[in-house]
C-alpha cells in the first residue's frame, strides 16, 4: 500500500473556503514584546484606511522573501485600529517558517502585509438584544477571544459615557496553559479590563497549586 502523506495542510489550504477582505493592506512593524517564555506579541501599523476587521477575526501574514504564509488570530480591539491604525498580534514560537521569522528575524520597521479572514466573530449592532457572553481559552488560544473580550469592554465604556450604543451583559473568560509562565495577558490586560468596567468583563485563570494538588491539570486542556 502507499504510504500517505502526513505533511500538515498550512495556513491557507486549511482556510481556502473561509471568505476574506479584498483589502491587502502593508503593514509595519511598531512594536515587539516577549508575552511569556514562547509568545511574541507584535504591534503593527496598517498602511490601508480601507483595511478593517471584527473582533475575533484572524490575518492572512505574508513576509516577504518567505513563501509560507502565516496565519493569526488579531488579539487587539477593532477601537485600536480605528483609533491608532493598530492591530496586535501574539505568535507562539514554532517551527512553521512565518513564526520562526517572527521570534528570529522580526525587528522593529519591518514590513509585512496582511489581509482579514475568518467567520468567527463578536459585532454586535446597537439595536442587538443584550447577551452575556462565556468564553473558554488554553493557551495562546486566547487571542481571538481576547479580542472579543476588549471589543466587549470598549462597548461597555461607550455606553457607560455616551448612554447609547450597544448594551453589553456580563463577559467571563476562562482560560488556561501548561503553567503560570504561559498565561498570556493575565496581570496587563485583563485585570485592568476588569477594573475599567466594574467587573462586567472579567478573566479567569485556574489555581495550579490546587489543580496539581487534586490531579486535575491536564497537558492536553492546555497545549
Amino acid at each position: 500500500s502507499v504510504m500517505k502523506s502526513k505533511r500538515r495542510p498550512d495556513h491557507l489550504e486549511r482556510t481556502a473556503d473561509v471568505v476574506r477582505q479584498e483589502v491587502v493592506s502593508a503593514a509595519k512593524v511598531c512594536g515587539v514584546a516577549s508575552e511569556s517564555p514562547s509568545v511574541k506579541r507584535l504591534r503593527l501599523l496598517v498602511a490601508d484606511k480601507d483595511f478593517s476587521f471584527k473582533a475575533g477575526q484572524w490575518v492572512d501574514f505574508f513576509i516577504p522573501g518567505v513563501s509560507v504564509v502565516g496565519g493569526f488570530s488579531i488579539c487587539s480591539s477593532p477601537r485600536l485600529l480605528e483609533q491608532e491604525r493598530m492591530i496586535e498580534l501574539a505568535v507562539k514560537h514554532t517551527n512553521h517558517p512565518p513564526a520562526l521569522w517572527i521570534h528570529n528575524q522580526c525587528t522593529l520597521d519591518s514590513e509585512v502585509a496582511l489581509r482579514v479572514g475568518g467567520q468567527f466573530f463578536f459585532d454586535p449592532q446597537p439595536s442587538d438584544a443584550s447577551r452575556n457572553l462565556v468564553l473558554i481559552a488554553g493557551g495562546v488560544g486566547i487571542n481571538p477571544l481576547l479580542s472579543i473580550l476588549r471589543h466587549a469592554a470598549d462597548l461597555y465604556r461607550e455606553r457607560a459615557s455616551k448612554g447609547q450604543g450597544y448594551e453589553m451583559g456580563t463577559v467571563r473568560l476562562l482560560y488556561s496553559a501548561k503553567d503560570t509562565s504561559e498565561l498570556l495577558f493575565k496581570s496587563k490586560h485583563l485585570n485592568r479590563l476588569s477594573s475599567e468596567s466594574h467587573g462586567k468583563v472579567k478573566g479567569y485563570a485556574p489555581d495550579f497549586a490546587a489543580c496539581q494538588l487534586c490531579g486535575c491539570q491536564s497537558p492536553r486542556l492546555v497545549k
